[in-house]
C-alpha cells in the first residue's frame, strides 16, 4: 500500500468533516425528489391506460421518443453543468430552485384531460413526460455530483451515497403508501381525480424537504483550476472505462423496474386488492435497512464483492419464491420484503463505485466531470424505466391483459412469472459484469494520493 505523506493527508483530511444534519438534509432532498420518481415510475403507466385511455402501445412510443431525446439532452445538460459556477458553488444551485419544477412538472403529468381526444390525450402525455424527463435531469445530475465534492474520502462518500439511497427509496418506497390511500380519499369515486389531487398534496410535502437540501449543504472539494469546456468533458468520460461498467450494472434496474411498474397490477388483478400496494410501500421504506450495515461492510469486504454476494442471493431467493408460488399473501410479502432488502442494498455500492470513477478519469485527462459522470447513472435510470414502461406494455398486450376486468389463469401465472423471475435475469448480468470488474478501492485510493500530490505542486508554482 502506497504511503500518504503528511502534506498531501493534511489536504486531503481538510475536506472530510461532514455533520449529521448536513448528511440529513443530503439525504431529504434525494427523498423529497423521488417522491416525484416513484409517482411517475409506478403510476404512469396505469394513469395512462386506464385513466386516460391511450393505448399501451402508444405510451411504449411516448417512453421511447422521451428517452431517445434523453440520449441528447442528458449529457449536454451535465456537460454545461461542469463548466457553471456561481457563488454558492457548483451543483448547489440546482438544488434551490428545481424541487419547484420538479413539483409542477409532475403535478401536470397526472392532470386527468379524460375530456380531450386520443391524439390530444397522447400529445399531452407525450410533451409533459418528455419535459418532466428533462427537468428531473436538472435536478438529479447536480444531487448525485454534489457528493463527490462534499467529500473526496471513500468511506465519507460512501456513507454520503448510502443516505442518499436511502432518501431515494424512501422517497419512492412513501409514494405508494400514500398515493393509493389518498386517490381513494380525495376522488371519491373519480379515479382520474384523486389521482391529480394525490400527487399535487405529494409535492406540496417534497418540496420543502427538498429545499432544506440546499440551504444546509457544503461544497468542499475545490474542482482544477483548468477550465472545463464542453469538448473537453466528453472527451474525458471516453477515458473512464469502469464507469461505462458501473452503469451496465446499474442499467440492470430495468428488470427490477419492469415488476414495479407491474406490481399495480399484480395486486389488483392477481391478490385481487390494490390497496396492498400501500403494504409494499411500507415493506419498500423498511427496506431501507440494509442501507445501515453498507458503510460497515464496506469497512471489511471490497464493494465489488459485497455486490456479488447480493446478487448471488437473490437469484436464489427468487427462485425459491416461484417454486412457493403467490396463494398465501403472508408468504408472498415475505419474499417481497427479503428480495427489496437485497435490492436496496445494491443502491450505495453502485452509486459509491461510480463516483469513485470521477478521479479515474480526472488522473487520466486532468479534468474532473462530475456532472457528466452523474448524468450517466440520470439518463440509465431514466432509461431503464423508459424502456420498462415500453416493455410493461409489450407485456401486458403478450399476457393478454385486458383493462378494468378480471385476468384469465394464464394471464396472472404469466404475470406472476415475470415479476418474479425477470429481476434474477439482471442478479446474473450484474454477478458477471462484476466478476470481470477490476477498478477497487485499493486503486482509488491511490489515484486519489497522485491527484493531491499533482495539486500541490500547481498551488507551489503559482
Amino acid at each position: 500500500m502506497e504511503t500518504i505523506k503528511p502534506a498531501v493527508q493534511k489536504e486531503i483530511n481538510k475536506n472530510e468533516l461532514i455533520k449529521n444534519k448536513e448528511i440529513a438534509s443530503y439525504f431529504g432532498y434525494g427523498f423529497g425528489q423521488c417522491i416525484s420518481f416513484g409517482l411517475v415510475g409506478s403510476y404512469i403507466l396505469f394513469f395512462y391506460t386506464d385513466i386516460l385511455g391511450i393505448s399501451a402501445a402508444a405510451a411504449s412510443i411516448i417512453f421511447l421518443v422521451a428517452r431517445t431525446w434523453d440520449a441528447i439532452n442528458d449529457p449536454m445538460m451535465a456537460s454545461i453543468m461542469d463548466t457553471k459556477h456561481s457563488k454558492h458553488g457548483k451543483f448547489r444551485p440546482y438544488l434551490k430552485y428545481m424541487p419547484f419544477f420538479i413539483a409542477a412538472i409532475t403535478i401536470l403529468c397526472f392532470l386527468p384531460l379524460t375530456g380531450l381526444s386520443d391524439t390530444s390525450k397522447i400529445i399531452f402525455a407525450g410533451s409533459t413526460y418528455i419535459l418532466w424527463g428533462m427537468i428531473y435531469t436538472v435536478s438529479d445530475v447536480p444531487y448525485w455530483s454534489l457528493s463527490t465534492v462534499m467529500s473526496q474520502d471513500t468511506q465519507q462518500r460512501t456513507k454520503l451515497i448510502t443516505f442518499a439511497n436511502m432518501g431515494v427509496f424512501a422517497g419512492i418506497g412513501l409514494s405508494p403508501v400514500l398515493f393509493i390511500p389518498l386517490t381513494e380519499l380525495l376522488g371519491q369515486g373519480d379515479q382520474g381525480r384523486g389521482y391529480f389531487l394525490a400527487t399535487v398534496v405529494l409535492m406540496v410535502i417534497a418540496v420543502p424537504i427538498m429545499l432544506n437540501g440546499f440551504k444546509n449543504t457544503k461544497e468542499r472539494v475545490e474542482p482544477p483550476k483548468t477550465k472545463v469546456k464542453i469538448s473537453d468533458a466528453f472527451r474525458a468520460i471516453k477515458a473512464n472505462k469502469p464507469m461505462f461498467a458501473i452503469l451496465v450494472v446499474f442499467f440492470c434496474n430495468v428488470f427490477m423496474n419492469i415488476t414495479q411498474a407491474l406490481n399495480v397490477f399484480f395486486f389488483t388483478y392477481n391478490m385481487g386488492n390494490a390497496s396492498l400496494m400501500s403494504i409494499f410501500g411500507i415493506i419498500s421504506l423498511a427496506s431501507c435497512i440494509g442501507f445501515f450495515v453498507i458503510p460497515k461492510l464496506t469497512r471489511r469486504f471490497k464493494k465489488k464483492h459485497l455486490l456479488m454476494a447480493i446478487v448471488a442471493a437473490d437469484i436464489l431467493i427468487r427462485f425459491v419464491w416461484f417454486s412457493v408460488g403467490y396463494s398465501s399473501v403472508a408468504v408472498t410479502f415475505t419474499f417481497i420484503t427479503i428480495t427489496m432488502i437485497l435490492y436496496t442494498a445494491t443502491g450505495p455500492l453502485i452509486s459509491s463505485m461510480l463516483a469513485e470513477t470521477i478521479e479515474y478519469t480526472e488522473l487520466k485527462t486532468g479534468k474532473r466531470s462530475e456532472a457528466i459522470t452523474f448524468s450517466g447513472q440520470t439518463f440509465t435510470g431514466k432509461l431503464s424505466i423508459a424502456i420498462a414502461g415500453g416493455l410493461t406494455g409489450v407485456i401486458l398486450t403478450i399476457i393478454n391483459y385486458a383493462p378494468n376486468q378480471a385476468q384469465t389463469t394464464s394471464t396472472m401465472d404469466a404475470l406472476f412469472f415475470v415479476i418474479v423471475l425477470l429481476p434474477a435475469l439482471g442478479s446474473l448480468i450484474r454477478l458477471i459484469v462484476m466478476y470481470f470488474y477490476s477498478y477497487t478501492e485499493d486503486e482509488y485510493n491511490q489515484i486519489v494520493i497522485k491527484l493531491e500530490e499533482r495539486k500541490l505542486k500547481e498551488n507551489a508554482a503559482h
